[in-house]
């Protein structure tokens, strides 16, 4: 690993505020004005709708409606928010695939935007789930946008993912279907479907680092796929920020974003670095255990596919994704996907799901 790339990881870690002797303040909140706006968050209290929340929280805002399905998450995201004093946050405890529920949401707050950022985001887990993905990650998504549609919404941002493609993962098929689905919306309806693609968060539930600390704790092996291996990173208050901007800002000429995260970077490099920085602790104290490409994974992800192009808005750390040819006019019919069933095999359900791709 050249220093260069040493310097960059060490500043994403500082700036996502992962090392303990590091006192950092985010240098990528964003405080809109969205005073004449209802606002839905959806997987309000995982990493990225917990972030968005609490920026919005310090800006101005008509109402902020925070839903999940996870308690003590939710619990500890409204112990949070005592420090706003705000009278106009709701915390809803409901699932968004259950459409009685969303229904009864939409009607009695009647949000104007939507962040949608609930999902099933572990590809090795979703793999062996994939009838719970597709609930999720597509049904829901068409669930909420149906009611946003009713509900004369202005703006559906979508939280997607780089996993969506070139996808080969159940997770990443169904993240793209969502894309499909909502960009076909776009083209006969009023409210404006937005939808941003990036890659790993640093430091979200779940993600590697969290994982690197507890096993460097424990005295255990850092277990890393393939010394090969690559992802993209982002900073999650920068990811937040640059989600906001875009809610905020009226005029796009398209509807896919995807951001500036520059070079992937190899996770043996992460690591490598993750640990020189840490106390007393230096590379040859700590063994890594190469434990092979989990069901669904892929060694580098791409932020567009061969079919797509990159182009540059007025910010630079925002880049449009679009189509190199023109795209499909008709509204995508999710029927085969409402038809799945628990009991069907994984392949069953990954060949329904290709042939939406």
């Amino acid at each position: 690993m050249n220093l260069p790339t040493f310097n960059r990881i060490k500043r994403l870690l500082e700036e996502s505020g992962l090392l303990s002797n590091i006192n950092t303040t985010s240098d990528f909140e964003f405080h809109p004005n969205f005073q004449n706006e209802t606002i839905l968050i959806t997987g309000a209290a995982g990493s990225i709708g917990s972030e968005i929340s609490k920026q919005i929280a310090k800006g101005s805002f008509k109402r902020l409606i925070l839903v999940d399905n996870a308690e003590s998450p939710m619990y500890f995201l409204q112990k949070d928010f005592e420090q706003f004093a705000h009278t106009n946050i709701f915390f809803l405890i409901t699932d968004v695939r259950d459409a009685v529920s969303m229904q009864e949401v939409f009607e009695t707050f009647k949000p104007s935007l939507v962040f949608h950022t609930a999902a099933y985001k572990h590809v090795p887990l979703m793999e062996s789930n994939p009838y719970e993905a597709v609930k999720l990650n597509v049904l829901a998504t068409q669930l909420l946008a149906e009611l946003a549609l009713i509900n004369t919404c202005k703006k559906f941002v979508f939280i997607s993912t780089d996993k969506a493609v070139n996808p080969v993962s159940i997770m990443g098929m169904t993240k793209r279907i969502g894309e499909l689905y909502l960009q076909s919306l776009n083209l006969k309806n009023s409210t404006k479907f937005l939808i941003t693609r990036f890659g790993n968060v640093l430091g979200s539930n779940g993600s590697l680092l969290p994982l690197f600390k507890k096993q460097i704790e424990l005295g255990k092996p850092l277990t890393i796929t393939s010394p090969k291996v690559s992802r993209y990173f982002i900073n999650k208050s920068k990811a937040c920020h640059l989600i906001l901007k875009i809610a905020s800002y009226e005029q796009w000429q398209h509807s896919i974003f995807t951001f500036d995260m520059g070079e992937p970077i190899k996770i043996i490099d992460l690591a490598k670095t993750y640990i020189s920085l840490q106390k007393n602790k230096n590379e040859d104290q700590i063994d890594m255990a190469f434990i092979g490409l989990r069901p669904g994974e892929k060694l580098h992800e791409d932020i567009i596919s061969k079919s797509e192009i990159i182009k540059s808005t007025h910010d630079k750390d925002i880049l449009y994704v679009t189509q190199k040819n023109d795209y499909p006019t008709n509204l995508i019919d999710l029927k085969k996907l409402e038809s799945i069933t628990p009991c069907q095999k994984t392949s069953e359900i990954k060949l329904i799901l290709e042939s939406y791709l």
